[in-house]
């Protein structure tokens, strides 16, 4: 029997997290099993999977029922739902996370997306969040814009685990990085213990790829199409020497040296959007140690099915600075696309969050009407 591509990631240091959450997988056991046959090392949530997840079964009903009929209001039942799903699946992978010492079997949970540019209302909400958790392997979600990069400085600092999610750019990658070293050392200065702090930076991935190749398309001379596909990869490969850079950096080692864990990147995004590329391509050029890639369930089955492991991301790494210098000279600012896909991906949150409000709202009313609340 041929062994599961997925299961031999773990030989090239690589953990792959699956970017989707339901009540029915962990109720049936579908958790678990991905566990135990793919080796499934985390799991990550957002406002657009829980959307998909509450409003669309009927799993949860009976919950919002019976805390509609206690009087909560809308948001408390959202938080409810979604910490119960987070929560218990985080229970489920409390094993690995012992297993491995601490450094997966996390469950990711996010706060509210309109706080994007709230600093202080993304650490209150996250300190909520974390204290109604309870639980070590926990993340809490913060988008890593200016605003966030305070919040998570501060969040670190409290020893607060946080995966820093909407990362597209390299310059902010370094100011990520940054605002985590920095949490540290505030918590370290204080005599706090910094050795259970976890964190991770999600790079999302595809949506580079479909913005820049709309753009080298209207170029549309060949040195531009060839570039098409390449941007996500070569800007991922080139994080990664960072990562490298940083976390092997003197002021960091005086860290390490009291037990503080690296900061390690996470590949996000990486669901195919472009039909002509293949259903793994975020997958197969992607795969280095001390490295996270959390698929979505139609991309993680894609490469249990034909995914084909290889080290390979260091590969070509001059071919990865050739492309974001041809780029350049093209006339596309990384920065500006990079700037423009954060305000996207803000709005691509915030609409699902409201869309799961609202209908939350209908669903607890017409309970409320059949009996009084």
């Amino acid at each position: 029997m041929n062994e599961n591509p997925l299961r031999k990631l773990e030989s090239y240091g690589q953990s792959i997290w699956l970017d989707y959450i339901h009540r029915h997988l962990i109720e049936s056991g579908g958790l678990q099993r991905l566990i135990e046959e793919d080796g499934l090392r985390g799991v990550t949530s957002n406002p657009t999977i829980f959307d998909e997840a509450i409003d669309g079964s009927d799993a949860y009903d009976d919950v919002i029922r019976i805390l509609a009929y206690e009087g909560k209001d809308v948001k408390e039942i959202y938080q409810a739902l979604t910490t119960e799903d987070v929560g218990r699946a985080a229970d489920t992978f409390k094993p690995s996370f012992d297993r491995f010492h601490g450094s997966d079997g996390f469950v990711s949970i996010e706060v509210n997306p309109h706080l994007a540019h709230d600093i202080q209302g993304t650490v209150e909400e996250a300190r909520q969040l974390w204290k109604v958790l309870a639980r070590p392997n926990v993340f809490i979600k913060v988008p890593a814009t200016m605003e966030g990069l305070q919040s998570i400085r501060q969040l670190i600092s409290e020893g607060i685990n946080i995966n820093v999610t909407l990362l597209f750019g390299l310059a902010r990658y370094q100011m990520v990085a940054e605002a985590y070293i920095a949490g540290l050392e505030d918590r370290a200065a204080k005599g706090l213990p910094i050795a259970n702090v976890a964190s991770v930076a999600s790079f999302f991935l595809s949506r580079i790829d479909v913005l820049v190749d709309s753009m080298l398309e209207e170029i549309n001379v060949d040195d531009a199409l060839k570039l098409r596909g390449q941007i996500a990869v070569s800007s991922a490969r080139i994080a990664y020497q960072m990562y490298k850079n940083i976390f092997h950096d003197a002021r960091f080692l005086k860290l390490a040296d009291r037990g503080a864990r690296t900061q390690r990147v996470l590949w996000a995004s990486t669901g195919t959007k472009n039909r002509e590329y293949s259903d793994v391509k975020y997958v197969e050029a992607l795969i280095g140690n001390e490295t996270v890639n959390t698929l979505p369930m139609k991309t993680l089955e894609a490469y249990r099915d034909h995914g084909n492991p290889a080290p390979r991301l260091e590969e070509n790494l001059e071919d990865a600075y050739y492309n974001l210098d041809r780029l350049a000279k093209l006339g596309i600012d990384l920065d500006i696309v990079t700037r423009q896909l954060e305000d996207e991906g803000i709005q691509k949150f915030n609409k699902p969050y409201d869309s799961l409000i609202s209908n939350l709202e209908k669903k607890r009313d017409s309970f409320c009407f059949a009996k009084a609340c």
